[in-house]
């Protein structure tokens, strides 16, 4: 016996067209038009209690049932009779509504009063039992009046508290088994069980005449409603009643369907999720009943969906039907009993909210801590429902919104990871990777608790492709640095660092991260260099995202990007590379604006030492990276570039990646671009020998020389230096006189790295060229001397060390007071030492003398004294003939100018320097004073 022979002992009431006919439940593709055009046909058989103007009461009938009817509103109704006749006398009077005037008036005017005592009566039946048949005669009287329009469980509130009292009357009811074994009584005619199922029976058809003319679906929403919590209920019988009723509503619905727009019903996808749980319920008799309301469902959805589609879409329906013909025109119980089965037929027709509506529904289901199999069922259809959808992906986002939304009012840990499956599935799928990791990003950062759960525990077979969470989230982050900059960082680039930063935490994806270390430690990076001094009112946040109380001042996007890069560096096993950067302050030098890629190369450095492995795959990686993005995202991609040219690996470059691309940089306007260009070619230089393609470096090398920036200067001198012995004579040159240029440099640097290649130089020189550069080196020693005597100590230092150097190459011996350490206006006899020797090497003295001269005004006080000492004591040395030529006077001039200096000690020495000069100059020719001594010795008598 099938489920309605299991409620009642027959049929329901109202009848059925035949399935020969067009307009039956059997829908054929050809004539789905006409159907919905001609669904008006279906007529009410006389089974419906019509009465005819032949069989009416007659006036004076009418009115003692008014009469009677308005004296039971003013009185109680004690016994069983005085309630049947009441309802009885309502149902006839409700007769008389199409012709008579009177009676329409009086039951419209009284719609309250009837409203009331119905409720009444309902309300002091017994809950838990049932002996009379006042029930049912309310459900009799409540269709009869809804047959002709007057619709007493719509509307007002009294109403829909009559609809919910009457609903759970009926459904509350103990089981039918236990009615039948409940003792009647003493006065009662009825049978227990005749009079339950002639109750549930007479509901039923009460349910079904509120949909019988129902266009636009609205009095089936509100009937939905009031059935949907007992739909749900964990007692297996009033499941049973309400999955019976709901079913016997569509099973009428879809035989007296004439839908107009615009249609109230908006939860289709809730019904179809609730009757497909239903269809793999336990008890075989509810499942039954949710199979047969099921089959009707899916007529009613063509229906729907036929009239609500637009035109053009109707092709893709008729596919779709194609594909369901045969569950259309049978009504196949295994099939409808398959709850998987089932949601995918349904899927292809429902819409994204009514998909939203569809996985809401199975989540709550999830929840049903009562009902373990509802539970299983609803993770067991969501895992097949994504499995195995095939929806299209504008349904994706609502789905997602609503498992998002769920996970917060979900509390036991098994179900949180259900969910989390879920959304595992969703994002495995390639086809809709981007569009779940594209609304989960759309959620404030830092993300709240459920948010990262979810990131931490994606359970997700990741491949290094474009299929994986983490290849995805990278190229997000990615596209927002290779776009044209903008005013604002996108949101998507803080939100994609959080995201990363969560699901390194969740350390579920080790095997991906190892492999994709390379690209997501680059990739992070260089959103740290976008990140710095960036709050969040400096990110372009989607409208409505947040509110001003959630926006906290200590949030800031260089936050999220420290703190991923922290973490990818843990969970990859880098230790020694964190120590390192922990030690070092490698995390302050990476956030701060002037020392970012101070950070980046000691984070280099310390990989390409511990690491040499993933160091080298950054190496490969970096290529590319060099001609994306702006200048923020090249400068942090050439610093770690650069870094890693220190591995003998950086040979197997070719050149045009490596020399070729430093050359470039040699003329950018950028001085930062130039330092990485100098240090790349010094780590080149160290492990290979210099070809053309370094040579043809050399003259620009020279150029940067002149550069104001120190670090520029010093690293042209340190590459020079390495390619100093392999440089040909006439570059060899150009190298001593440019930084001869550079001796007495104020930066003190600068002066004394600039005199060790001067004296590497010297060095190089090959025996047939050293008379080229004799002059250069014979100009060297005089400040190469006086520079001696700096106040800087390792100035000094090499001063003397090259001036060693060139004396080896003149072949001089040097005094050994040219070592002393000590200032010279201490011990102005060694002073006096040095300057006869400089007095007998020296053919043009008084050259010597003027270049001394240059020095006395050096703005170091230690070289002017030592200048001025030097000019007076060499003095003494000067040749007369010289003096003769050019006069003392411009010596004397030079010093007297010093006169004004405000260095004591300087006073004093330059009074000695020009006492000493004018000494010199009054003093006769040697040649002069033998001539006059021979002519006395002649003038003398013999």
């Amino acid at each position: 016996m099938d489920s309605r022979g299991r409620i009642c002992s027959w049929e329901v009431v109202i009848p059925y067209a035949s399935d020969s006919d067009s307009g039956s439940v059997d829908l054929q593709l050809s004539n789905l038009e006409d159907i919905i055009k001609d669904s008006s046909k279906f007529e009410f058989t006389d089974s419906f209690r019509y009465l005819t103007h032949d069989d009416a009461f007659s006036e004076v009938n009418v009115e003692n049932l008014i009469e009677s009817i308005k004296e039971f509103f003013h009185g109680e109704l004690k016994s069983e009779h005085e309630k049947l006749t009441y309802l009885r006398s309502l149902s006839s009077l409700s007769r008389t509504l199409p012709y008579d005037e009177t009676t329409e008036s009086f039951i419209h005017s009284h719609i309250a009063d009837i409203v009331h005592s119905l409720y009444i009566l309902v309300e002091k039946e017994p809950l838990h039992s049932l002996f009379s048949p006042v029930r049912q005669e309310v459900f009799v009287t409540i269709t009869d009046l809804s047959y002709q329009d007057v619709h007493l469980l719509f509307g007002s509130e009294d109403r829909v508290d009559l609809f919910s009292l009457i609903t759970k009357s009926i459904i509350t009811l103990p089981s039918e088994k236990t009615l039948t074994q409940q003792k009647i009584k003493p006065n009662g005619s009825y049978k227990p069980e005749c009079l339950y199922r002639q109750t549930f029976q007479v509901f039923s058809e009460m349910l079904q005449s509120l949909v019988v003319k129902d266009p636009h679906l609205e009095n089936f929403d509100i009937i939905l409603k009031h059935m949907d919590p007992w739909l749900q209920s964990i007692k297996d019988h009033e499941r049973e009643r309400a999955t019976a009723s709901i079913a016997q509503v569509l099973k009428c619905l879809c035989m007296h369907l004439n839908l107009k727009l615009p249609l109230r019903f908006q939860r289709l996808g809730h019904l179809v999720a609730l009757m497909v749980l239903l269809c793999g319920d336990p008890q075989r008799e509810v499942a039954e009943e949710a199979a047969e309301g099921t089959h009707y469902l899916l007529h009613i959805t063509l229906r729907l969906k036929y009239i609500t589609e637009d035109k053009k879409n109707h092709p893709i329906l008729r596919g779709a039907m194609k594909n369901c013909q045969e569950l259309l025109e049978f009504y196949n119980i295994p099939f409808y009993m398959s709850p998987f089965k089932v949601a995918q037929i349904f899927e292809v027709f429902l819409d994204s909210n009514e998909l939203a509506q569809f996985v809401l529904t199975i989540l709550d289901g999830l929840k049903n801590l009562k009902h373990s199999y509802t539970q299983k069922l609803a993770e067991k259809l969501l895992i097949s429902f994504v499995e195995n959808a095939e929806f299209r992906y504008e349904k994706v986002p609502e789905v997602m919104g609503v498992i998002c939304a769920q996970l917060s009012t979900i509390s036991q840990p098994s179900i949180r990871q259900q969910v989390i499956t879920i959304v595992s599935l969703f994002i495995s799928r390639p086809q809709y990777t981007d569009i779940v990791i594209s609304h989960l990003l759309y959620h404030p950062v830092p993300y709240d608790r459920n948010l990262t759960e979810m990131w931490r525990t994606l359970k997700v077979v990741e491949v290094p492709n474009t299929a994986g969470i983490l290849p995805r989230l990278l190229r997000m982050l990615q596209k927002c640095h290779t776009e044209p900059p903008q005013e604002k960082m996108a949101y998507v680039a803080v939100a994609a660092t959080d995201a990363l930063y969560e699901v390194f935490m969740g350390n579920q994806l080790q095997e991906a991260m190892f492999q994709l270390f390379p690209q997501l430690l680059m990739t992070l990076l260089i959103q740290i260099h976008h990140s710095i001094d960036l709050t969040m009112s400096d990110v372009a946040i989607p409208p409505g995202l947040y509110t001003e109380q959630e926006m906290s001042s200590k949030v800031t996007p260089l936050c999220f990007a420290i703190q991923a890069t922290k973490t990818l560096l843990l969970r990859t096993w880098c230790l020694q590379e964190f120590n390192i950067m922990e030690k070092k302050e490698g995390w302050t030098l990476l956030s701060g604006k002037d020392c970012h890629l101070q950070g980046v190369s000691l984070l280099a450095n310390a990989l390409l030492r511990s690491n040499h492995d993933l160091a080298h795959k950054i190496l490969y990686l970096s290529v590319p990276l060099l001609n994306r993005g702006n200048a923020k995202h090249k400068l942090t991609s050439a610093g770690f570039f650069v870094e890693l040219l220190q591995s003998p690996v950086a040979r197997r470059l070719p050149s045009i990646y490596s020399i070729a691309r430093l050359k470039d940089w040699l003329h950018h306007g950028n001085n930062i671009f130039k330092i990485l260009a100098l240090t790349g070619l010094y780590y080149i230089i160290r492990h290979q020998e210099m070809g053309e393609d370094i040579q043809s470096l050399l003259p620009c090398i020279l150029d940067l020389l002149w550069e104001t920036d120190e670090k520029i200067v010093l690293l042209a001198i340190q590459i020079l230096l390495l390619l100093v012995r392999t440089m040909d004579f006439s570059t060899l040159a150009a190298v001593m006189r440019t930084v001869f240029c550079l001796f007495g440099d104020v930066r003190p640097d600068v002066h004394c790295l600039s005199m060790t290649l001067f004296g590497a130089s010297v060095k190089s020189v090959k025996y047939t060229n050293k008379k080229g550069v004799e002059n250069q080196v014979l100009d060297s020693l005089l400040p190469l001397l006086l520079y001696s005597q700096d106040e800087n100590d390792a100035v000094a230092e090499e001063s003397r060390r090259i001036l060693t150097i060139c004396a080896q190459f003149l072949k001089w011996k040097l005094p050994q007071e040219v070592y002393c350490k000590d200032p010279w206006y201490i011990r102005p006899s060694e002073v006096e030492t040095i300057c006869k020797f400089f007095g007998k090497k020296f053919q043009e003295k008084v050259n010597i003398i003027a270049q001394a001269l240059t020095f006395s005004k050096n703005a170091n006080l230690p070289i002017r004294r030592a200048a001025v000492l030097f000019v007076g004591i060499f003095s003494k040395y000067l040749d007369h003939n010289e003096l003769k030529m050019k006069d003392t006077q411009w010596i004397q001039n030079d010093l007297k100018q010093l006169l004004h200096d405000s260095e004591p000690s300087l006073h004093i020495i330059v009074s000695q320097a020009l006492f000493q000069i004018q000494k010199v100059g009054a003093e006769p020719e040697p040649e002069q004073t033998v001539c006059r001594l021979r002519k006395l010795i002649c003038c003398l008598p013999t």
